[in-house]
């Protein structure tokens, strides 16, 4: 079962990343990776209506 991940799994990842960056850049970098995904998603579709206009 090597590269499926179940909530037992991904509970052990979340504490150790808690344990290492804390709570308050923990948050930090969640914000910043949903901010990422939010830009690529606008990017992704402007360049869909750029190839439409074509």
């Amino acid at each position: 079962m090597l590269g499926k991940l179940g909530l037992p799994e991904i509970l052990v990842i979340a504490a150790i990343a808690l344990l290492i960056f804390g709570p308050g850049r923990l948050s930090e970098l969640g914000k910043g990776l949903g901010e990422g995904i939010k830009n690529f998603k606008s990017a992704v579709k402007d360049g869909d209506n750029a190839n439409e206009k074509k």
